[in-house]
């Protein structure tokens, strides 16, 4: 059971290296902003593409996050109880968790997203929440591959759970 953990490291560096990559968004999202509140305040000339543009920016900077986050630890736990439990106890209610909640859930999501994504590159779907209309098909993509990268960390985590749960320790 001892020869997975190469897998366990490469998905970690995998997931390590999208969410710093991932992370960069960050700064177009910033100046796309700041352009937007200089030219609407400084110049009485708002854009017409700033909203649009910061919402996706926005939402693809979070989801493709997800699986960085589920990576360093990040999401929401009930610590009150978790910290408590030996690592046997929390590696054996997080494998059974991920085996039964966690992988069902993210599979749906995956299929769900697939299928969303599909619809909206097949009609070419566009924004109707503003003037400019841009395209969206690229952003509602950001779902299922968020889903996926959530399903490949989600390996790792049930595979350090599962050496938690067997061996008592966290590795």
């Amino acid at each position: 059971m001892e020869g997975y953990w190469k897998y366990v490291n490469a998905i970690d560096k995998f997931s390590d290296f999208i969410g710093r990559l991932v992370s960069y968004l960050v700064y177009p999202l910033i100046g796309g902003v700041a352009y937007e509140v200089l030219a609407r305040y400084l110049f009485g000339a708002p854009t017409v593409w700033a909203y649009d543009m910061t919402y996706m920016l926005y939402g693809t900077l979070f989801m493709l996050g997800a699986s960085y986050t589920l990576l360093k630890k990040g999401h929401i736990r009930t610590d009150l109880l978790y910290n408590n439990w030996t690592p046997q106890r929390q590696g054996k209610i997080d494998a059974i968790l991920y085996l039964f909640c966690f992988f069902p859930g993210m599979i749906f999501y995956l299929i769900s997203g697939i299928d969303y994504a599909a619809h909206s590159w097949a009609t070419n779907e566009k924004s109707s929440n503003s003037p400019w209309m841009p395209i969206i098909y690229p952003f509602k993509t950001v779902i299922p591959l968020t889903a996926a990268l959530l399903i490949i960390q989600g390996i790792s985590e049930f595979l350090k759970s599962l050496h938690a749960w067997k061996k008592g320790e966290w590795k």
